[in-house]
């Protein structure tokens, strides 16, 4: 017996600062089965293990990062060929999964891409190969033959041989069939034998090849696919056909088969064109990327490829032409069409210091613009990343179809094999327990259950992109029509973010003196707030040692002594009294106000300076989103570190259900989580404090002119500062979850009715073909659907369109 080969893994560790991380770690793993080594490396931060049954990569990263470190991971993308149905996914993630230091694999049919998660040194070579050994063909995106919904430059469609192949299939097959037709009118005429045979041949073997291929590689892997069933069912009534005509029979049913290897390639055809159509939303996207740009040289404009453009250059843009870069206008004045990139409709007007989107296009006027990101990491490539990335990724529905699509087709070829000897020995007509096994076998559509999920998931992701919603993951998109609650962060979330000071109140001294105080203790700042201060005065003096202090304001040293500038909470811990100034302060903070108090002094002698009172006004379309979500059924909730007499004025103008005010940055955590106890929570918010509260909800939003860590840390972003877009992702989320259903209802009920009523002879196998080949048009058709949809107030109206 021989004795099983041992493997060895690598993998790198982040986090590790000592030895006892790494023997900690290397407990981790030796407490796996099938780990009979682990050698933990702190200088070159890797794990070594080694075993002859090694568990699977994702169980032994998920150790590590129990144990409280992390393995760095990468992505590797292939292009798939010859993939047909959900049992060929199956089989090629298994394939891919068995690769050692595989984490995670997902294989989307309707993009014929696999994306490949690994850690440690997994090489492409191997991954291509694993995919070869199952039976297809892996290529890097980069040099595959165009797929669904791809098209090479300067090359004809990707569909041009196929609908050449459909109409000598329809041109074949059309003299065997007309005569069943005129049966109809009484006319009984058939053509002579060997006709028949000379037109099915053809079809049969030349056009209907690529069954046999995809069969072929399916059972020589050990299992089987759509490919596999069209491949038998056609030759089973090809050959029995062939029996009868050396026999003399008439009863031959070339047209059978052949009319089902055409209808076959007629849903094939339209299959490939509604796939196309689901991908239209990425390839727009991918178009908006101009080749060159003009650069600004020593020399006078030169025209380069856009890659050759660095950070920094110069480029000219005329009017009608796109931004080739992501920068900041430096010379002229125009209006930008960002429609593609932000949803927004309206041309957004651009002058000097302005910044502009890679991909808008240049509305009127020569300008100059100084680049400030190129390649991949503009604004629009971050985009195409994203909706890429959720369009690779598998909804948590589609688990479900991968269990029943990896046991469908061995179903059917028992079910089929059953139909034969059940039809034959109760009967003894062989020839109908044949036509009968035939109709089982090209009835089933194992396709359709494969593109019922990721064709919804593409399309879905695609018309919300072109809205200006980027939805990170197929999960978030699922989880999203589930929402109870909408909590949102206030100040640049609810309100335009530029709260002007509306009042200055000293308590001492002059109004000016202490506008003087604040813009030097906030000079520098980015703060709205410190903003609204500066706006209207400049520093009296310098101030240094200055810092936050989160939740309650700030503090520093001006001219030797200490000021403080922040809310009613941080006085009271300087143990500053008020005096007069704090009936005015409540009535301020009741009436929708923000109040900051001015301080200054020392330990046990600090006095109130002043008081300033701001005002941020809500965006004009956040009154329309809470109504919206109000009637989509959503509770809304008001997060804020304001002042409760401000929160709740902005909250009763909005008609926001629920308040918390005085929320500090680490508390906001702990709202959300209360009120994940009564349902799916939503958080929106746009700046950096609103972080861990966007990760802590179940699905977090976040405003796209905010933070990039926002951004980072929330399933869903918004393209644009419109709290209207709330309402919208909530909307398609629930529509592509129900096209996901309708699909699957679909896919399902084609194979739940149709194999039963195959099997008690009561379909004939061309009408079998027929809507085994149209089932996946169907569901691709039901999924085109989406496309309709807008976001409220744009093309089909405030419904949100008809999908």
């Amino acid at each position: 017996m021989t004795a099983a080969v041992a493997t060895d893994l690598r993998l790198p560790i982040e986090g590790m600062t000592c030895a006892s991380c790494a023997s900690r770690v290397e407990r981790a793993l030796l407490q796996l089965p099938g780990i009979e080594e682990a050698a933990v490396n702190l200088a070159t931060e890797t794990a070594r293990v080694r075993g002859s049954a090694l568990p699977a990569a994702a169980q032994i990263v998920d150790a590590i990062e129990a144990a409280g470190y992390q393995v760095r991971t990468g992505d590797i993308e292939l292009s798939i060929e010859g993939m047909t149905c959900a049992s060929c996914v199956a089989r090629v993630e298994r394939a891919l999964g068995r690769v050692p230091g595989v984490v995670d694999v997902a294989v989307n049919l309707a993009t014929e891409r696999a994306r490949v998660r690994t850690a440690g040194a997994v090489d492409d070579a191997t991954l291509m190969a694993a995919v070869d050994a199952a039976g297809y063909r892996a290529r890097h995106p980069a040099t595959a033959a165009p797929g669904a919904g791809q098209q090479a430059p300067g090359k004809a469609r990707p569909d041009t041989r196929e609908a050449r192949h459909l109409v000598i299939a329809a041109l074949l097959t059309a003299p065997l069939v007309l005569p069943m037709a005129g049966m109809l009118f009484g006319r009984h005429w058939m053509l002579p034998g060997w006709v028949q045979l000379v037109l099915a041949t053809p079809v049969q073997f030349w056009l209907g090849a690529r069954f046999y291929r995809a069969g072929w590689h399916a059972l020589r892997a050990g299992t089987g696919n759509m490919d596999l069933l069209v491949a038998l069912g056609t030759s089973a009534g090809f050959g029995l056909s062939v029996h009868h005509l050396l026999q003399g029979s008439t009863d031959l049913y070339f047209e059978a088969s052949a009319a089902i290897i055409t209808l076959i390639l007629l849903g094939k055809y339209l299959e490939g064109r509604a796939k196309r159509q689901t991908t239209a939303a990425i390839r727009a996207l991918q178009a908006l990327k101009p080749a060159t740009a003009r650069v600004r040289g020593p020399s006078g404009e030169v025209e380069v490829p856009v890659e050759q453009v660095r950070v920094g250059d110069l480029v000219i843009v005329r009017p009608g032409e796109r931004f080739p870069v992501d920068g900041q206008l430096r010379e002229g004045r125009t209006h930008a069409d960002e429609s593609l990139i932000t949803g927004e409709s309206v041309p957004v007007a651009k002058s000097a210091g302005d910044p502009v989107t890679g991909g808008a296009v240049n509305g009127e006027g020569v300008v100059v613009v100084q680049t400030r990101a190129i390649g991949a990491e503009t604004a629009l490539a971050r985009i195409i990343r994203l909706v890429e990335d959720a369009q690779a990724k598998k909804a948590p529905i589609q688990k479900t179809v991968d269990r029943v699509s990896a046991v469908f087709v061995p179903a059917v070829l028992v079910v089929a094999l059953a139909t034969l000897l059940a039809w034959g020995l109760a009967t003894q007509d062989w020839n109908a327990a044949i036509l009968n096994a035939v109709a089982v076998l090209v009835i089933a559509c194992p396709c359709a259950l494969g593109l019922a999920t990721p064709t919804a998931i593409m399309a879905g992701t695609g018309v919300a992109a072109g809205a200006g919603i980027l939805i990170k993951d197929a999960e978030a998109l699922e989880l999203a029509h589930k929402v109870d609650v909408v909590a949102f962060d206030k100040t640049g979330t609810l309100t335009m973010g530029e709260p002007r000071l509306v009042e200055a109140i000293p308590a001492e001294g002059t109004r000016d003196a202490l506008l003087g105080l604040a813009a030097a203790l906030q000079s520098g700042s980015e703060h709205p707030l410190a903003r609204a201060v500066l706006r209207e005065a400049s520093p009296v003096a310098a101030a240094t040692d200055t810092r936050a202090l989160p939740g309650r304001g700030l503090t520093g040293w001006i001219d030797g002594q200490q000021v403080w500038l922040g809310n009613r909470a941080l006085i009271d811990e300087v143990r500053a009294d008020a005096g007069v100034l704090a009936a005015r302060a409540e009535a301020l903070a009741g009436s929708g106000h923000t109040v900051s108090w001015l301080a200054r002094g020392s330990e046990g002698a600090v006095r109130v300076l002043g008081l300033l009172a701001y005002r941020d006004e809500p965006r004009a379309s956040a009154r329309g989103a809470i109504d919206r979500l109000h009637r989509l059924g959503v509770r809304t909730v008001m997060i804020s570190g304001d002042n409760a007499g401000a929160a709740h004025g902005i909250a009763e103008r909005l008609g926001i259900d629920e308040v918390h005010a005085d929320v500090r940055p680490e508390q906001k955590v702990d709202v959300v989580q209360a009120l994940k106890r009564h349902g799916v929570v939503a958080m929106v918010g746009d700046g950096i404090n609103d972080a861990p509260a966007l990760a802590a909800s179940d699905v977090g939003i976040a405003m796209g002119s905010g933070t990039d860590v926002a951004m980072h840390a929330a399933a869903i972003t918004l393209m644009r500062g419109d709290v209207a877009l709330v309402a919208d992702a909530i909307d398609v989320s629930r529509r592509t979850t129900r096209k996901i259903h309708q699909n699957l209802f679909w896919a399902f009920g084609y194979n739940v009715v149709g194999i039963p009523l195959a099997a008690m002879g009561l379909l004939n196998p061309i009408l079998a073909g027929a809507a085994m080949a149209f089932s996946s048009v169907s569901v691709l058709g039901n999924t085109l659907l989406l496309k309709r949809w807008r976001p409220a107030g744009r093309g089909t109206g405030a419904d949100g369109g008809a999908a």
